[in-house]
């Protein structure tokens, strides 16, 4: 019988496949920081470059208001100031006359629910040439919150909020003869808004016109052919008949 003996003062630990994982690890570490310095560096060159474009559209922005400003100042001196004034009234009035009720009613017929009334209608546009409307409805606070809702998924109003609420004054106030209704709350909403786009309604109005001045001249050619040919018929029968008195 042979005897293994064991004179180590440490237990024996095989190591060489833990240094193979090791190896295998740091290869795959470094595989990846390399990959992330490459997109690094690729992101850092895109950065560059929207950073110099965007210094350009600003250096260009403010080229621009600069200009603005001139032309602002020009416009504001004496012997330019009612042209200034009769060209803002002009925007004003045509900005006014852009306006469709309309369509805004249209459009609130649609997202209106059961139970609210809209009391008042107050548009306006900004600077920037954006429709702002501020609506006021009368009705309860379930429907009005509903409102806001069908508003929010409409497509033609833009961001609405509920401005504020009051409570509703009965009808019959120094009005004899007439019932009180029952109280209700009077709510003020904000919402922007999108007027209804009218070049798909252009466009079909101008292809109908087309279609309408093509079909024209075919006509006015089948009618003067007639004409001509009953022209023709007519002489001919008058020659026959001068020639049998004769």
């Amino acid at each position: 019988m042979r005897i293994s003996v064991n004179l180590a003062t440490r237990p024996f630990v095989e190591l060489r496949p833990l240094f193979a994982r090791l190896r295998l690890a740091a290869i795959a570490l470094g595989v990846l920081a390399i990959g992330l310095g490459f997109a690094l560096h690729s992101l850092n060159a895109k950065a560059r470059v929207a950073q110099a474009h965007m210094d350009s559209l600003k250096a260009k922005t403010l080229q621009f208001q600069q200009e603005r400003q001139r032309n602002e100042a020009r416009m504001r001196q004496p012997q330019n100031m009612a042209v200034l004034e009769r060209s803002q009234f002009l925007n004003a009035v045509f900005a006014a006359k852009s306006f469709s009720w309309t369509a805004v009613m249209m459009d609130l017929e649609r997202v209106l629910p059961t139970g609210v009334q809209v009391t008042s209608i107050e548009p306006s546009i900004t600077k920037e040439g954006d429709v702002v409307i501020r609506l006021r409805v009368s009705g309860d606070r379930d429907r009005a919150v509903q409102l806001v809702r069908n508003l929010e998924t409409s497509q033609r109003f833009v961001s609405p909020r509920l401005a504020g609420e009051a409570a509703q004054q009965a009808l019959d106030k120094g009005m004899p003869g007439v019932q009180a209704g029952p109280p209700g709350v009077e709510f003020e909403i904000f919402s922007g808004y999108n007027p209804l786009p009218e070049i798909a309604v252009k466009k079909v109005s101008d292809d109908e016109m087309g279609e309408k001045d093509a079909d024209a001249p075919a006509d006015a050619e089948k009618s003067v052919t007639k004409k001509v040919h009953g022209t023709k018929a007519v002489h001919l029968s008058k020659r026959a008949q001068t020639g049998g008195v004769r």
